[in-house]
């Protein structure tokens, strides 16, 4: 994991704390960790899953445990970017 996107994580959680504090101030109304939930986003992984499809029927999957199609057993192809829809 890259420093900056711990830097972001960690900024987006004192600000979250920040923003709670003055609605519980202003309001007197619980709202904690109001971006902390948008902080896993940080942390996805830069690349998208590889994309494969079955020569034979077009079943595609990015599950990286899957090599074989379920339907009809054919070895699994590689998907280039370009070839997605």
């Amino acid at each position: 994991m890259s420093r900056s996107r711990v830097a972001t994580a960690v900024a987006g959680l004192l600000v979250s704390l920040a923003v709670s504090l003055v609605l519980w101030y202003v309001f007197r109304t619980p709202a904690v960790f109001v971006f902390v939930p948008f902080v896993p986003f940080l942390f996805r992984r830069g690349r998208s899953p590889e994309r494969r499809r079955c020569p034979a029927c077009g079943f595609e999957t990015d599950e990286a445990s899957v090599e074989y199609c379920p339907r009809d057993g054919s070895r699994l192809e590689r998907v280039e970017d370009r070839d997605l829809p």
